[in-house]
């Protein structure tokens, strides 16, 4: 698989580290400001810079474009690449709302090319051991799932300055950002649930800072804790009345997960050494495309729908209000 990759932020660094000991090759790059992309691109090999996005698409030296801007960005560049026949990737959240997902959801189908969400749970073989071995814990009763992690941007926050991260027009704040991947763990193994209710604690400029989502479903409930303006050990916990399974990582790491079932030695679940998620994950989605699999892609898509659904759901019931909710 060969990478068009837009933008020169974080995650974009991130990325193009993770495929750095693959056969994936990042062939070309779109920013608005080529003195800030070259650097990249001298570092990382890549052969062409672009900051004219019309002329990025035209490029046929890769076959699937790459998402790694701001999350009110996602939107636009992607159904750009898809009207433009190209396949995508496009990192978390997927959109603002769930009106764009649905949209973008359409279009790929539409132009029969490849669309991800950059979500490193879905593409975790522990994760699916997971899923294999909830009937071990008998009747559901609990989920827990905490991740938090002190922002380096919350304190400019905290004097006044809002970076995108804390940006409502931006589409910022801590459950897009953050709790966005325990909503992925959640509804990757329950699917949607019946009710969502949001708590938030909120800044100055009505942006979720912390917050805690509980989700109900058929018989048992979740939580689901997300903060950037503290910090505490992150993990998840699926409880039923015959044991439980402890994963303690965040939940895009899926590892050193343990199964605890009525009076037998605690089991270990991890089938993966995967000390690099984010590797894992373009290598899946390469094997995927090279293989044809539209069919899995699909039914991600439709996970991809249902968070999007639950994030709409818990903001509007906190009433925390995105620029994109007026377009």
């Amino acid at each position: 698989m060969k990478l068009g990759i837009v933008g020169n932020g974080g995650i974009v660094v991130s990325a193009l580290e993770s495929i750095k000991e693959t056969d994936i090759e990042a062939t070309t790059l779109w920013c608005r400001n080529k003195d800030k992309g070259m650097p990249l691109c001298e570092k990382y090999a890549v052969k062409t810079i672009y900051t004219d996005y019309d002329a990025f698409l035209k490029d046929e030296s890769y076959d699937v474009v790459y998402i790694g801007l701001i999350n009110s960005l996602h939107y636009e560049y992607t159904k750009k690449a898809l009207e433009a026949g190209r396949n995508v990737i496009c990192e978390k959240p997927f959109t603002s709302t769930y009106k764009e997902a649905e949209e973008l959801v359409a279009l790929a189908k539409e132009k029969g090319v490849y669309l991800f969400e950059a979500i490193m749970s879905r593409y975790s073989e522990n994760y699916a051991n997971i899923r294999k071995n909830l009937d071990k814990v008998g009747e559901l009763r609990l989920v827990q799932c905490n991740y938090s992690q002190y922002s380096r941007r919350y304190n400019s926050y905290k004097q006044g300055t809002v970076l995108p991260a804390f940006d409502p027009n931006l589409s910022g704040g801590a459950l897009y950002d953050i709790n966005v991947y325990n909503i992925h763990f959640t509804e990757g193994l329950f699917g949607k649930p019946e009710e969502v209710h949001y708590y938030a604690n909120k800044g100055f400029n009505g942006i979720d800072t912390s917050g805690i989502l509980v989700m109900k479903y058929p018989g048992f409930l979740v939580t689901c804790s997300g903060a950037k303006d503290s910090a505490s050990v992150n993990g998840m916990m699926i409880q039923g009345d015959g044991g439980y399974i402890h994963v303690n990582s965040r939940p895009g790491m899926i590892r050193n997960i343990t199964l605890y079932a009525d009076d037998a030695e605690p089991k270990k679940l991890d089938i993966a050494d995967d000390p690099n998620p984010m590797q894992t994950e373009f290598v899946t989605i390469a094997k995927l495309i090279s293989e044809g699999n539209k069919e899995q892609m699909y039914k991600w898509l439709d996970d991809t729908l249902t968070v999007m659904e639950i994030l709409q759901k818990a903001r509007n019931d906190a009433g925390i209000c995105f620029l994109k909710d007026n377009s």
